[in-house]
């Protein structure tokens, strides 16, 4: 006998498993027999019970397992027809509380202020919903979920116009501002790059203030998530030999924009 002569099953081809593996992870609901059939069309023929030990020895569990859908796993399904909701607050110099009302679109990271108040009703809370709701439809937005805690302000009628728009609305679980993690981002991002930063005196200043800001997010703040784009991307200049490197000062210089300039 050859003594390079081997018995028992040949070894699966790398390209194989890292295959069945991409499969399983792209497509939580695909059972053993579910991928060895997709991988036909591609004409890679991997017997079932391969499929399985590729499977087994990779630690994934089975599909029913797999396929409990998580709170990440919704977020980055419906990214593009998301938006998130929340409040938060800015103490003035006369130690008065104001709320922000605003709304985040998960997909472009755009976010909306929709107004500032020192008494957030229901009726005043709807009527914003109300008028975010125009805007996006003039601009042919098209969003399906809404994510917002289980804050009292949010009442039945501000459902309720969501709702009436197309829009579900999605609570996040009590006690869990991860559930709602891009909106509590930016907070955090304004908190830092703006208001903890002023000395805010009225709703009034404060208004303008974030109105500033916005756009600086919106139109030129750099995002990981966007590849370091801002959400309202536009058309980059492209440098050439005479132009320099010009920086726009927003909020008395409090933040700092840098462009090329001829």
């Amino acid at each position: 006998m050859d003594p390079r002569t081997t018995s028992g099953r040949p070894p699966i081809h790398r390209e194989i498993r890292e295959l069945v593996l991409r499969l399983a992870k792209e497509n939580p609901t695909w059972g053993h027999r579910r991928i060895q059939g997709e991988l036909i069309g591609p004409d890679y023929p991997v017997g079932v019970a391969t499929v399985w030990r590729i499977l087994h020895r990779a630690g994934v569990d089975p599909a029913p397992r797999r396929a409990n859908a998580t709170w990440r796993t919704f977020l980055s399904a419906q990214a593009s027809g998301l938006l998130a909701c929340d409040f938060f607050t800015v103490n003035t110099v006369f130690l008065q509380r104001i709320y922000v009302f605003f709304v985040v679109e998960h997909a472009t990271r755009h976010v909306h202020v929709l107004r500032v108040t020192k008494h957030p009703t229901a009726a005043w809370v709807t009527q914003q919903t109300r008028n975010l709701l125009m805007d996006l439809d003039e601009r042919g937005h098209r969003f399906r979920f809404l994510i917002r805690d289980r804050d009292a302000k949010f009442t039945a009628s501000f459902d309720a116009a969501f709702t009436g728009a197309g829009i579900d609305v999605v609570r996040t679980p009590p006690q869990a501002p991860q559930a709602n993690a891009i909106a509590e981002r930016w907070v955090g991002t304004t908190r830092r790059e703006c208001t903890d930063r002023l000395l805010i005196v009225s709703e009034r200043h404060l208004t303008s203030v974030l109105d500033s800001y916005a756009q600086h997010f919106n139109t030129h703040r750099p995002h990981r998530s966007l590849g370091q784009r801002p959400p309202d991307s536009p058309p980059a200049a492209a440098p050439t030999s005479g132009s320099t490197v010009r920086r726009t000062r927003i909020l008395g210089a409090l933040i700092n924009e840098y462009r090329n300039a001829a």
